[in-house]
C-alpha cells in the first residue's frame, strides 16, 4: 500500500452534498405528502424513510471518508463478484422482488436493496483496478479493451434481464468513459458506437413499452393518457413554475396527476414549487460538486486514484444528465433517480458511499 500524506478531507464537497440531501429531504416529503397521506395514512411515510435512508448513507459516507481508498483496489475482485452473485439471486422467483415490471430487488426485512445500484460502484472500484494495470495495454483490443467491456457488458445483460435499462445504461455510460481517460483509442470507440446502437435498437424493439417510452419521448401528445401521461403531467409541472415558483408546498401536479413525484420526476416538483431560480440552484450545487470531483481526480496522487475519481464523477454526472433530460422531455423515460434529491434507499446510500470514496482520495489530493 502506498504511502501518501494525509490532510484534511474536501469540506466544501461535504457541504455540497449534504446541502443537495437537505433540499432532497425537504422535496420528498413535500412530494410526496399527498399520495403517502391517502396510501398509508401517513403524510410523512416517504420522508421518515428517506430520512432514515440519508442518516445510514451519511454515517456509511464518513465512515468510508476514513478508509484508504487503496482497500478499495485490494477487495474490488471480492466486491465485483459479491454483486453478481446478487445480479443472479434476484432473478431467482421467490427472491427477487417485482416493482413497475422490473425483477430488480432483494427483501432484507422491512426495507429491500437493489442490487444493480451497488454494482455500478463495484465496477467503478474493478475498472480502476484494471485500468491501472493494464494502461499500457488500452490501445489494443485483445489485452485492453475486450477484456474490461467483456465484465461490463456481462454485469449489463444480468441487469437487463431483470429489466432494467436505466441502471445498466448509467454503468455502461460510467465505465466508457472511464476506458476513454485511460487512453482507449477513438477509431475503436466509433465501432463500438455502431455496435452499441444497434444493440440499443435490439433491445428497444424487443420489448413494447420500450418502443411505446420512444413514441412517447416523440409525441407525448400522441397518447396523453398513456404512453405520454408522465412527460405531459412533469411539463405542466415545470411550466407553471416560472421564475420564482408556486412556492414550497404548493405544488398542483403532486395531486395525483404526476405519478410518484418523490421518484424519478422530482425536479418537476422542485421546478413546479420553486420556480427557474430554485431549478437553477439545484443544478448549480451539482456543476459545484462535479468540479470538486474533477479537481480531486486531478490532484489525486497515483492513477488508481485518479480513474476512481473519475468514475464516480462520471456516475453522478451521467445519471443527472438523463434524469433532468427525461423530466424536461429531452429524453425518453428511463426510471433513473436524481443523485441525493430523489426518494429511494438503495440508489441513496449508494450514492453517499461512492462521495465517501471521493473524500477519501481529497485527504491524499493536492486541490
Amino acid at each position: 500500500m502506498p504511502s501518501y500524506k494525509k490532510s484534511t478531507p474536501d469540506y466544501l464537497l461535504i457541504l455540497t452534498t449534504l446541502t443537495l440531501l437537505t433540499v432532497g429531504l425537504i422535496m420528498v416529503y413535500s412530494a410526496s405528502a399527498i399520495w403517502a397521506d391517502y396510501k398509508f395514512d401517513d403524510s410523512f411515510f416517504f420522508a421518515k424513510r428517506q430520512l432514515l435512508f440519508a442518516g445510514v448513507g451519511v454515517l456509511a459516507m464518513l465512515f468510508i471518508m476514513n478508509i484508504d481508498y487503496w482497500t478499495w483496489r485490494t477487495w474490488s475482485k471480492v466486491l465485483v463478484i459479491v454483486c453478481f452473485v446478487l445480479l443472479g439471486l434476484v432473478l431467482i422467483p421467490g427472491v427477487g422482488m417485482v416493482r413497475n415490471g422490473s425483477q430488480s430487488w432483494i427483501g432484507v426485512g422491512a426495507f429491500s436493496v437493489q442490487p444493480s445500484e451497488f454494482m455500478k460502484l463495484a465496477m467503478i472500484i474493478f475498472l480502476a483496478k484494471f485500468l491501472t494495470e493494464r494502461q499500457r495495454f488500452i490501445t489494443t483490443i485483445k489485452k485492453g479493451l475486450a477484456p474490461s467491456l467483456g465484465l461490463v457488458f456481462l454485469a449489463f445483460g444480468l441487469i437487463m434481464l431483470q429489466p432494467d435499462l436505466g441502471t445498466g445504461t448509467v454503468m455502461v455510460a460510467t465505465s466508457v468513459v472511464m476506458i476513454f481517460i485511460a487512453g482507449a483509442q477513438i477509431k475503436h470507440f466509433l465501432f463500438l458506437g455502431l455496435l452499441a446502437v444497434a444493440g440499443f435498437v435490439g433491445l428497444v424493439l424487443s420489448a413494447p413499452y420500450r418502443i411505446n417510452r420512444i413514441t412517447s419521448f416523440l409525441d407525448p401528445w400522441s397518447d396523453p393518457l398513456g404512453t405520454g401521461f408522465q412527460i405531459i403531467q412533469s411539463l405542466y409541472a415545470i411550466g407553471p413554475g416560472g421564475l420564482f415558483g408556486l412556492g414550497l408546498g404548493q405544488s398542483r401536479q403532486k395531486f395525483f396527476y404526476l405519478p410518484e413525484p418523490q421518484t424519478d420526476f422530482i425536479f418537476a416538483i422542485i421546478a413546479e414549487e420553486l420556480g427557474f431560480i430554485g431549478g437553477t440552484f439545484v443544478l448549480l450545487l451539482f456543476a459545484l460538486l462535479l468540479w470538486r470531483g474533477i479537481r480531486i481526480a486531478l490532484g489525486a496522487p497515483d492513477l488508481y486514484g485518479s480513474f476512481l475519481a473519475v468514475g464516480i464523477i462520471a456516475m453522478v454526472a451521467i445519471q443527472v444528465f438523463i434524469n433532468i433530460g427525461v423530466v424536461t422531455g429531452m429524453m425518453p423515460v428511463t426510471g433513473i433517480t436524481l443523485p441525493f434529491l430523489s426518494y429511494g434507499g438503495s440508489s441513496l446510500t449508494l450514492m453517499l458511499m461512492a462521495i465517501g470514496v471521493l473524500l477519501n482520495i481529497s485527504r491524499y489530493a493536492k486541490v
